[in-house]
């Protein structure tokens, strides 16, 4: 897909939900997402095995910017318009 900006919801950051910047992360985000939606997110340390599951708002704030997610960018909506026309 593309990259998915997301916001830690009001009162939390990095430090409260307990993240030390070493982590990987799984977002599901199906085909469907739509603006400002919460998403939960895990976090898997990678030395530890400690996993962190929080919930983050998906700052994709219109329903252009969440096409152009969903095709993988601003490019590649264009050419499917292009293609399809």
């Amino acid at each position: 897909m593309g990259v998915l900006p997301l916001q830690f919801v009001e009162g939390e950051d990095a430090a409260v939900v307990g993240l030390d910047g070493t982590e990987f992360f799984d977002i599901p985000v199906d085909h469907l997402l739509t603006p400002k939606a919460e998403v939960q997110v895990v976090a898997r340390s990678p030395g530890s095995g400690k996993t962190i599951r929080f919930t983050a708002r998906s700052r994709i704030d219109t329903a252009l910017e969440a096409d152009y997610y969903r095709n993988g960018g601003i490019l590649q909506t264009v050419l499917r318009r292009l293609a399809g026309s």
